[in-house]
């Protein structure tokens, strides 16, 4: 199959994604107009190439907060989400998990109640226009520490919104451990909060251990350093643990991963663990959800079945009900019969 022909076919397949970030996905023309209001001139192209050249995940931290600083008041999420929008249509994903990471925009003086009052307007006006469901949640950060990461909880305590499900730790792994992290997890699971965590991405299988054990996260960001500790995989498995792969990303940041074809996802996948597939950053690493299906095929040695199995596996790792899982696999199962009534 050439490549247009999958991702002709691909698009047409309902997908979720669940490991995005809403602030990575403004297109260049949208940061340019961001720019352009926070520092009254032009985003410069060789700005543009510094902004986004970084070889490892610290760098892509500081290019990424270098986004969040363009920001000038809540309204600039409109934007965000538009943007969004587009995202999710180029790429037939029906349903998205995204991560919001409020610190930034706290520091810099932006009002909380005012942000999410725009994130639930914006969704709610895709799920008419499209028909596509998005749900948030909370990156509370290990970036600033335990004190920031537990005021950002509260304020989702505080400010409750349907549309933010629960809470996620992003940001640098290497310098804030998941352990440091356990009182804002606690407290998360008592509230009835759904709970997740990047671990094992720029860290060895210890971090996915405390991930796991420690803040009882109920899905994995990455995971990828799994693959160096067999009883680990093991306990993913037993456990049923999602892993929110991204393999372009992995890539990317260069700490364990520098190829495409020698990703661990083909791994996981032999080994049955629950692994899906994302993009977590697509501006930034310059990839769309269709590429990394595509690269699975054309480098991973996926076949469609497999890849199949692996879109089945995202809506089976949402935080929804049996019954939209079922009703999403059925719509997935049609698509592919549809392809094969076609051959």
């Amino acid at each position: 199959m050439t490549k247009d022909e999958f991702f002709g076919f691909l698009k047409a397949v309902p997908k979720a994604e669940l490991h995005i970030h809403i602030e990575a996905v403004p297109t260049i023309e949208t940061l340019r107009v961001l720019y352009q209001k926070r520092f009254e001139k032009s985003l410069s192209d060789e700005e543009i190439n510094a902004l986004f050249s970084y070889d490892d995940l610290n760098g892509f931290i500081q290019a990424f907060l270098k986004v969040q600083d363009m920001f000038t008041s809540e309204d600039d999420f409109n934007y965000v989400f538009d943007d969004l929008a587009k995202y999710l249509v180029d790429n037939g994903i029906v349903y998205c998990e995204a991560f919001f990471a409020p610190s930034a925009f706290l520091k810099k003086g932006f009002a909380y109640p005012a942000m999410i009052a725009v994130f639930h307007k914006k969704i709610a006006e895709i799920k008419e226009k499209y028909g596509i469901t998005i749900t948030l949640l909370l990156d509370v950060s290990r970036t600033f520490g335990c004190e920031n990461a537990m005021n950002n909880y509260n304020l989702l305590k505080e400010y409750p919104c349907e549309d933010v499900i629960g809470i996620g730790l992003g940001g640098a792994e290497s310098k804030g451990p998941c352990r440091d992290f356990v009182p804002v997890f606690e407290k998360a699971h008592q509230d009835g909060f759904h709970a997740v965590a990047h671990a094992g991405e720029d860290v060895g299988p210890e971090s996915i251990w405390e991930a796991i054990d420690l803040l009882k996260a109920e899905r994995i960001g990455h995971g990828i350093t799994a693959v160096q500790d067999e009883k680990l995989m093991e306990e993913l498995k037993k456990r049923n643990v999602p892993l929110e792969v991204c393999p372009t990303s992995n890539v990317f940041t260069k700490k364990y991963v520098k190829s495409i074809a020698e990703h661990p996802i083909r791994t996981f996948f032999d080994l049955n663990l629950p692994v899906t597939v994302n993009t977590d950053d697509p501006v930034f690493f310059k990839t769309t959800l269709l590429d990394e299906y595509w690269k699975l095929y054309s480098e991973c040695g996926f076949t469609l079945e497999e890849i199949k199995k692996v879109i089945l596996n995202g809506f089976d790792a949402l935080f929804i009900s049996d019954s939209e899982k079922s009703k999403y696999a059925k719509a997935v199962e049609d698509a592919f019969k549809s392809k094969r009534g076609r051959e």
